[in-house]
């Protein structure tokens, strides 16, 4: 989402690292750069302005004009104020002491409410809370069946009633038989609104009322820039909601609603959604956005992703095999399937700093040849890549709809990690143990 607002606060950063000395005019035609990008990100023009001026008022300061790197102060002011923008820390969901902790989804129709709702549903599970998804929408045609398909592909309990029941009333009966069932979270997927009217917010505040959720959240769909942004500042104004959840973080909208909800509502992003998968589902968090944006990188977040996807045995089943030096095609492919749930490449990629932006047009098609060739492999072969002779290529070749040339080639890569995983093995100081993406 973020690329181009990246690229062009790269530009602006690149002329001020350029220069050994700063003057209030060098900084002020950098700030009028900085404040055509956002423009350009659709960033509300007010929020602009006011993050401009503290920019400015800062970075005008005599700590930075007299730094002997006043282009990297400026940067460092820039960074922190992009992180006071959105939102300064962290907001977790705020859990009840004494469950279920009731969360109401709101927003407008088609900002991707129910699949949020999913997603939300599959994080409580995934940490050991069992949620149940309560169908309030009985407005849109297929919004129950929608979320009872969610709710069994990802193993979670969805509480409906028949046709034509009050969603109200599917709301309170739905926390009862929460608390019932001894859930740890209850989920509404409340019907989403064409627009804001009077009788619909009145039905929302009614539900607010008789549940007294512990977490109202505004699904936005990121892709519609200011107007998602409006319509947030709208929404709180009948509806206290106490944090937002952006949609379509993946998309190539241009990161004007993420950079101004914040400020406008007053409420924090609590989540973004980062893709299709129901996996796709992250903590919001200020500081690391701010570094993706400035073209930093996210170790944290890439970190974070690397725990959830190795786990743990095999991931020491994969160092025990390493020690033996028997690392084979099938612990490769292992390895390439729990990089793909970490989520899509060029994702990941960009995470890492300085290397977004060299590997542009790199996406997760680079795995597809990798796994149609070791498919094509017979067991004793990914096993034991050593018997892969001329005939045996070929016939990879032919079956991975590939050439022997990309055979080759993969074959020699592998080959070469072998290599150096051995060296790593071999030279590493007291043969120590490998260090896993996680703690041990």
């Amino acid at each position: 989402m973020f690329d181009r607002l990246s690229e062009r606060f790269e530009e602006v950063f690149r002329k001020l690292r350029g220069q050994g000395r700063l003057t209030e005019k060098d900084i002020d035609e950098a700030l009028r750069e900085v404040r055509r990008t956002q423009l350009d990100a659709d960033v509300n023009f007010k929020v602009a302005r006011d993050f401009l001026q503290r920019i400015k008022e800062r970075a005008n300061g005599q700590d930075v004009l007299k730094s002997l790197t006043p282009g990297q102060q400026v940067i460092k002011v820039v960074y922190e104020e992009l992180v006071t923008l959105l939102g300064g820390v962290a907001s977790p969901l705020k859990l009840s002491d004494h469950p279920p902790t009731v969360i109401m989804m709101v927003g407008l129709q088609g900002c991707g409410k129910t699949t949020a709702a999913g997603k939300l549903a599959l994080r409580f599970k995934s940490q050991g809370r069992p949620p149940l998804l309560v169908a309030a929408d009985i407005y849109r045609p297929a919004a129950v069946e929608q979320l009872q398909t969610l709710g069994r592909s990802i193993g979670v309990p969805v509480y409906t009633q028949p046709a034509g029941a009050d969603p109200v009333a599917i709301c309170r009966q739905g926390v009862e038989e929460g608390r019932r069932t001894n859930r740890s979270a209850v989920i509404f997927d409340t019907a989403g609104r064409l627009s804001i009217d009077e009788e619909m917010m009145e039905e929302l505040a009614q539900i607010q009322r008789q549940t007294s959720p512990h977490e109202i959240l505004f699904v936005a769909d990121s892709m519609l820039g200011q107007d998602a942004v409006e319509t947030a500042s709208r929404f709180y104004q009948y509806l206290s909601f106490t944090g937002c959840l952006l949609t379509k973080m993946d998309s190539d909208a241009r990161g004007g609603a993420a950079l101004s909800i914040r400020q406008v509502t007053g409420q924090p992003i609590k989540f973004v959604s980062t893709g299709e998968k129901l996996e796709a589902l992250e903590p919001f968090h200020p500081d690391r956005m701010a570094s993706r944006i400035l073209g930093m990188g996210d170790i944290l977040s890439l970190v974070e992703k690397a725990e959830q996807a190795f786990e743990r045995e095999q991931a020491q089943k994969l160092e025990a095999r390493l020690r033996k030096e028997a690392f084979t095609f099938e612990d490769f492919f292992e390895q390439l399937q729990a990089i793909k749930k970490m989520g899509p490449l060029d994702q990941l990629l960009g995470m890492i700093p300085g290397v977004g932006k060299a590997v542009q047009g790199v996406d997760d098609r680079a795995f597809v040849q990798v796994e149609a060739i070791i498919n094509s492999m017979t067991p004793i072969e990914r096993r034991n890549p050593q018997v892969l002779n001329g005939s045996r290529r070929r016939r990879i070749a032919r079956g991975s709809g590939t050439t022997i040339q990309d055979v080759n080639r993969l074959v020699k890569q592998f080959e070469a990690m072998q290599k150096m995983m051995k060296q790593m093995n071999r030279f590493r100081p007291g043969r120590t143990k490998l260090r896993l993406p996680f703690p041990q």
